[in-house]
């Protein structure tokens, strides 16, 4: 919900005049509402609001996942308030904002956590941000395999309120940590209240390794329809648990680079808000790509020039190039995004390849011939003889089958030699295809109109 016009102006008023009152325009405000009121303010600003509410409160705003800039808004707040908002959140967010402040600003707050919370922060900073390690949470319900399902309720109960959820329960040894099984709270509360857990409990729960990719992690939950997985050390110990809210933050990244790189923009700072990126920077991450599909245009304009005699000879066939070769790009840009998505979503895979290579084929020659029927009707609207109209109908066949082709093959190939496919994005084979389908186009025109 986006903060009312007059509501934003009242609070900035408010701001430039005095400090007074800010808490309570907005203290009734729902957390998703406040946060979403402080993405509309400056940093200074947001920072400002957030110092008149009660720590809790900021806490509830800061745990808000539509809430952009946390950390920059953090380093703008008096640091002992910048400590507890810190302390009242869950480890994973805790982490995650650590992680996105400045080293001044960290080394500056770390020092006024407690003891516990620091030493927690510190270990988890040490994963990568993108493993299951860097997204987990510690909070998580331990249970002794000695434990009665009334025990286990009663533990619960107890420890309920330090943890961030109590809906899975994991079992686990009590010397060495090891993972013995797994409970849902619907476990407990079915059972009867005298059974022992180790009856309850599922022995061979899915687990993530600390080091694993987050993505991995994700398409885990997703395939087995799980709500948490508990991650364990190489040793089999349990250092934490993903939740299916972790899992969420995790697509929504991992979807925003592959969009970033099928334009063919390089993915990084540019996952942030729009307006938070400066233009310096927006350039530095398209320049790349841009230049590199400037230099293999080039060879459009070599090919054109190697034909050149040909298109005098025949000034019409000049007509029909940016229909062929954006037809061409088209099909070829179609086929990379379908083929992507089904390598994400393991729908095909690299020794499917063959297979994925005739279907697309097939599929090619089939919107090649519709295709190529309009375009021989449209030439000789245009007032092209049949022996041109031919050639357009005949190269778009080709050029449709070539794209699709093409278009399967990298990024089949791209998985197989370890590449990220997005990489090779729609508007490489996109370039790659207008040069191609020049060459074929001049070929057939050469055959048939005996250039």
């Amino acid at each position: 919900m986006t903060a009312p016009k007059e509501l934003l102006e009242r609070i900035q008023l408010r701001l430039e005049d005095s400090f007074t009152g800010i808490g309570e325009v907005v203290g009734d405000m729902p957390p998703a509402d406040i946060a979403d009121l402080l993405n509309q303010l400056t940093i200074v600003e947001a920072a400002t609001v957030l110092t008149m509410l009660a720590i809790p409160r900021a806490v509830q705003v800061f745990d808000q996942p539509t809430m952009s800039r946390r950390a920059a808004i953090l380093e703008n707040l008096p640091a002992a308030r910048a400590a507890q908002i810190l302390e009242g959140m869950a480890a994973d967010e805790r982490v995650d904002l650590v992680q996105h402040m400045g080293e001044r600003d960290r080394r500056k707050l770390l020092p006024m956590l407690r003891a516990e919370a620091r030493a927690e922060v510190e270990r988890l900073c040490q994963y990568p941000d993108h493993s299951a390690g860097g997204i987990m949470t510690t909070e998580f319900v331990r249970l002794d395999p000695s434990m009665k399902v009334g025990d286990a309720l009663k533990h619960i109960r107890a420890v309920a309120r330090d943890r961030e959820s109590i809906y899975a329960c994991y079992v686990l040894e009590p010397l060495t940590g090891r993972l013995l099984g797994s409970l849902s709270l619907r476990d407990l509360v079915m059972a009867d209240l005298d059974r022992p857990l180790t009856e309850v409990m599922r022995r061979k729960p899915i687990t993530a390794e600390a080091l694993e990719d987050q993505e991995s992690v994700a398409n885990k939950m997703a395939k087995y329809n799980l709500l948490a997985v508990p991650v364990l050390e190489k040793d089999g110990s349990v250092v934490g648990f993903v939740t299916v809210d972790d899992v969420i933050d995790v697509l929504i990244e991992e979807g925003t680079e592959d969009i970033l790189r099928l334009a063919g923009v390089e993915p990084g700072a540019l996952d942030k808000p729009y307006f938070d990126n400066p233009v310096w920077l927006v350039v530095r991450k398209r320049i790349s790509w841009l230049l590199l599909l400037f230099v293999a245009e080039t060879f459009t304009g070599t090919v054109l020039r190697h034909y050149e005699g040909e298109l005098a000879a025949v000034v019409a066939l000049s007509f029909f190039i940016p229909l062929l070769i954006g037809t061409g790009g088209n099909a070829g840009a179609q086929t990379v995004t379908t083929i992507i998505r089904s390598l994400a979503l393991r729908e095909i895979r690299v020794k499917d390849g063959w297979r994925v290579l005739a279907r697309e084929a097939s599929t090619g020659i089939t919107i090649g011939l519709l295709l190529g029927a309009f375009a021989f009707g449209r030439a000789l609207l245009w007032g092209a003889h049949m022996p041109l109209a031919a050639t357009v109908a005949i190269t778009i066949v080709v050029i449709c089958s070539w794209s699709t082709t093409v278009g399967s093959l990298i990024p089949i190939l791209a998985e197989r030699f370890g590449v990220d496919p997005t990489v090779l994005s729609a508007p490489l084979i996109t370039t790659l295809v207008d040069a191609t389908g020049l060459v074929i186009y001049f070929s057939i025109a050469k055959m048939i109109l005996r250039l």
